[in-house]
């Protein structure tokens, strides 16, 4: 089921963002293989991580030539292939982008890397609060007058990285049906992030963006597009940025506009006036914090207001919203790596005998 049907696609298992990139193909119906990290099966490598879900694994000894061979035997196979590695590593084990093209002319070799293949920084470690320091991102967000301030690990690795590589890959698969030939898809997530800060760089051009944490609309500087606490200690968020989400801000909270309009208000020019901003932002969390947080979703979901109140990972399941689009499922059971090896290795071709071969090899866990 899914547009990806029928695609085969190996995951040399990573950290976090390449996995993302494998449970997105998985999701849109790609057959996804995991070859996880050499090790026997254990209690303490089963997991409920939802990155691993959608897809068998199999575990390979990649440092040794019996694994690689078995890694090249399967992706002869296969329509895409991609790994997590520094760059490098993967053409030490031996199976690199030039030796697998040639098992596979039309193979997609998919990499992911946090500074890309080339450039002064490509050999070095980092993570994603590095990435997106040197995008311009991380400079922007945070509060007046205080540090920048990590928006966890999404922006870089799962955003910059892990969906980059997923659209990158399914690019390249789409273009190799068409051409018959191959090509390597160089994920980096250093570009990944920069691409997400385009908008900024427009605004920057025309001098309608102030990068300082916290000085800009979009980075909380806005009254009208903050979080504010309510009574009992929660939060709510509101975006109301337009002109009719403005008004509407008002009606719903009941605060006088007069004061934050004018009586000549026309529209965004005055919503947009920031000598306005600090006095409104004191008048909305007076408001904010005389109700509940359930209080104000039921004056305000659902709303022009543009509203949500900001949940809790506990919590967010529980939403009515996510209930019927079913955004989050709950799958009975647990993954073990390397629990489908030999499944997997028959129905890609291989014979027992073969199989047994490996093993006695060292090549299978």
């Amino acid at each position: 089921m899914g547009p990806l049907a029928g695609l085969k696609i190996i995951e040399v298992v990573g950290l976090g963002a390449a996995p993302y990139c494998g449970m997105m193909l998985a999701d849109m119906g790609a057959e996804v293989v995991r070859v996880d990290r050499y090790s026997a099966p254990s209690d303490a490598a089963k997991t409920k991580d939802p990155l691993a879900r959608g897809r068998r694994s199999m575990a390979l000894n990649l440092k040794s030539e019996a694994g690689v061979e078995t890694l090249l035997q399967l992706l002869e196979k296969a329509d895409g292939l991609f790994e997590g590695f520094r760059p490098g590593v993967a053409e030490r084990l031996g199976f690199g982008p030039d030796i697998c093209l040639q098992r596979n002319k039309k193979l997609v070799f998919g990499r992911l890397t946090g500074w890309g293949q080339e450039g002064p920084l490509a050999g070095a470690v980092g993570h994603d609060i590095n990435y997106i320091a040197l995008t311009g991102a991380l400079h922007s967000i945070g509060t007046p007058g205080n540090k920048p301030v990590p928006p966890l690990n999404l922006a870089g690795d799962f955003g910059g990285g892990g969906l980059l590589l997923a659209f990158g890959m399914v690019c390249a698969l789409f273009e190799a049906q068409q051409s018959g030939k191959g090509q390597v898809v160089d994920a980096a997530m250093i570009d990944g992030a920069a691409s997400f800060m385009a908008m900024f760089f427009h605004f920057q051009a025309h001098g309608t963006f102030s990068d300082a944490p916290g000085t800009h609309m979009l980075g909380g500087a806005a009254p009208f597009y903050s979080t504010y606490e309510t009574a009992d200690g929660k939060y709510i968020s509101i975006g109301s940025i337009e002109p009719q989400f403005y008004r509407k801000l008002f009606e719903l909270t009941g605060i006088d506009p007069a004061p934050f309009t004018g009586a000549a208000y026309q529209g965004v020019e005055q919503v947009m006036d920031t000598t306005l901003w600090p006095e409104l932002e004191k008048v909305l969390a007076a408001v904010f914090r005389k109700r509940t947080r359930d209080e104000w979703c039921e004056i305000m979901e659902g709303s022009d207001v543009c509203f949500a109140p900001v949940l809790g990972l506990s919590e967010v399941h529980l939403h009515p919203h996510h209930v019927a689009r079913d955004t989050f499922i709950e799958i009975n059971g647990q993954i073990q790596a390397g629990a489908d090896t030999e499944a997997i290795l028959t129905d890609w071709g291989f014979s027992e005998e073969q199989i047994l071969i490996l093993r006695n090899e060292g090549g299978l866990a």
